[in-house]
């Protein structure tokens, strides 16, 4: 991994195909209840940073910076935070530290602006995402929406 390069990118068409191209991989993987691979809508207006390794993009994170409302559990009214939207790497690249560099990177990038990173999940492997976000993050447990179908 030593040719890993992490870093914030612009969203050029460049960019933004790649991403969308990632995305479509990750939709054919069906391993996140509901995904749907991204439009340059779904990207547009948030700050994207990419991993990079030998030319090409593995994996992705991409947000935007919130006030807090209706999470007076965790934080005050108006906290400025940023809301991870997706972060995805590549399946042969995975749980080889490349998302927790992104991970990382993103954090140190953007903590002058928010005061807290905050996501939402719908993967289909619990354990493995809770163990990346909580035990290697080192993110803390807020809430759940659990389902079950009954007919």
């Amino acid at each position: 991994m030593s040719d890993l390069i992490i870093r914030e990118a612009a969203s050029d068409d460049d960019v933004l195909e790649e991403l969308i191209r990632l995305s479509i991989d990750w939709e054919a993987e069906n391993s996140c209840y509901g995904y749907r691979a991204n439009d340059k809508a779904d990207i547009e207006g948030n700050r994207i940073f990419i991993a990079k390794d030998g030319g090409g993009v593995i994996g992705y994170l991409f947000g935007h910076v919130e006030k807090s409302g209706n999470m007076r559990s965790i934080m005050p009214e108006g906290t400025p935070y940023f809301e991870v939207e997706e972060l995805y790497v590549v399946p042969e690249r995975r749980s080889k530290g490349v998302g927790a560099k992104l991970f990382r990177y993103t954090e140190n990038a953007v903590k002058a602006d928010a005061e807290y990173m905050v996501l939402s999940t719908a993967t289909k492997n619990r354990k493995a995402i809770f163990h990346f976000y909580i035990d290697e993050l080192e993110m803390e447990f807020w809430s759940a929406r659990l389902f079950k179908r009954i007919r």
